[in-house]
């Protein structure tokens, strides 16, 4: 099941590049085609491919080619939620690596890292889960700098990094992965990594309490919990609400996208995932709501055409021949008849 998506506070640190850099926010989403509105959700979440689109986008906004790795000076740990106040109260930095590794899905479902110790160094390898195509340079660069920002800001001490490599090909200018890094990285890589010392792992995080630890481990368990039965039982979930709507409305994918906290496209992607589409579920509400009322010899056609919010009779006919290869006046009678001889 693909179950790639980010949560909006991920974009967060972007929205502040863009209000100090003197640039409206709004005329920005304009121009990256997504919704400004979404963002004023702190819940919501938008598909993993939008979030490398708006980094994308913000880059060519901006004429920064090199966005991606300045845009890793934004991200505070407040930023990652619920998983960076895990990785403040851990005890040490390997156990903060474990914890990224167990809740990131909160935040970023399709990044997550890779940890091994091979010898006396740590190699920790940043990929994307469910993809065989090799994540954009502005989009690994801002993830794998925040990463590493973050590790620098839990320890409060230097980090140096042995070798980085990179999948992407190396820009025009390559000073500036030295600023931040310490180090001009390696490019045209099979992976995407950091090479560091093991010592690092054993690096105590300043200002860690167990007791808050217990506290946001709960809270972590609870969030991830909460976004895996959301995964699983989406169409269930949407089923439920569409059918609730219809009293009142036909509800459109924009207005289920709102009402679940995501994009309209996050939605289709969820959906897709679980091997239907909105208007297919939809169309099976309409459906299963139409059986329901043929079966009520009180409702006529035309009434029924109306509590569907089908513009007119004759659009529910043509629907409901789609559904059944027949009319609704033959499915009610063909329905009478075997009622009436007892095959139920």
């Amino acid at each position: 099941m693909n179950r790639d998506d980010v949560s909006v506070s991920l974009v967060f640190p972007i929205m502040k590049t863009m209000a100090l850099g003197g640039y409206d926010w709004d005329s920005f989403c304009a121009y990256a085609g997504i919704d400004a509105g979404l963002f004023r959700i702190p819940e919501a979440r938008i598909v993993q491919g939008d979030f490398e689109r708006i980094v994308n986008a913000a880059a060519r906004y901006t004429g920064d080619d090199m966005f991606g790795l300045h845009q890793s000076q934004r991200l505070s740990l407040s930023d990652l939620g619920v998983l960076g106040y895990v990785m403040l109260h851990s005890k040490t930095l390997g156990k903060a690596l474990s914890a990224y590794q167990k809740y990131n899905f909160i935040d970023c479902s399709g990044f997550n890292v890779d940890i091994e110790v091979p010898g006396e160094d740590v190699v920790i390898s940043m990929f994307l889960s469910n993809s065989l195509e090799a994540p954009g340079r502005h989009f690994i660069e801002c993830m794998t700098a925040s990463f590493y920002q973050t590790l620098l800001a839990l320890s409060c001490r230097p980090l140096p990094i042995k070798e980085i490599r990179f999948m992407h090909a190396p820009p025009s200018q390559i000073e500036e992965y030295e600023a931040v890094f310490g180090i001009t990285p390696l490019f045209h890589q099979k992976v995407n990594s950091l090479r560091l010392s093991k010592e690092i792992l054993d690096y105590s995080i300043i200002g860690s309490d167990t007791r808050l630890l217990d506290v946001f481990q709960s809270m972590a368990e609870e969030v991830r919990a909460k976004l895996t039965s959301n995964y699983s039982g989406l169409t269930s979930n949407l089923n439920k609400w569409i059918i609730d709507c219809m009293p009142s409305h036909f509800p459109n994918l924009q207005e289920a996208a709102k009402e679940f906290l995501m994009s309209p496209r996050t939605l289709q992607s969820r959906l897709k995932a679980e091997n239907t589409s909105y208007n297919r579920l939809a169309n099976e509400v309409r459906k299963e709501l139409a059986i329901r009322y043929l079966a009520q010899p009180e409702y006529t056609i035309g009434e029924i055409a109306y509590l569907l919010h089908f513009s007119e009779p004759s659009a529910f006919q043509t629907a409901f021949r789609k559904w059944t290869d027949a009319t609704p006046g033959e499915y009610r009678q063909r329905e009478r008849e075997e009622v009436s001889s007892g095959r139920f």
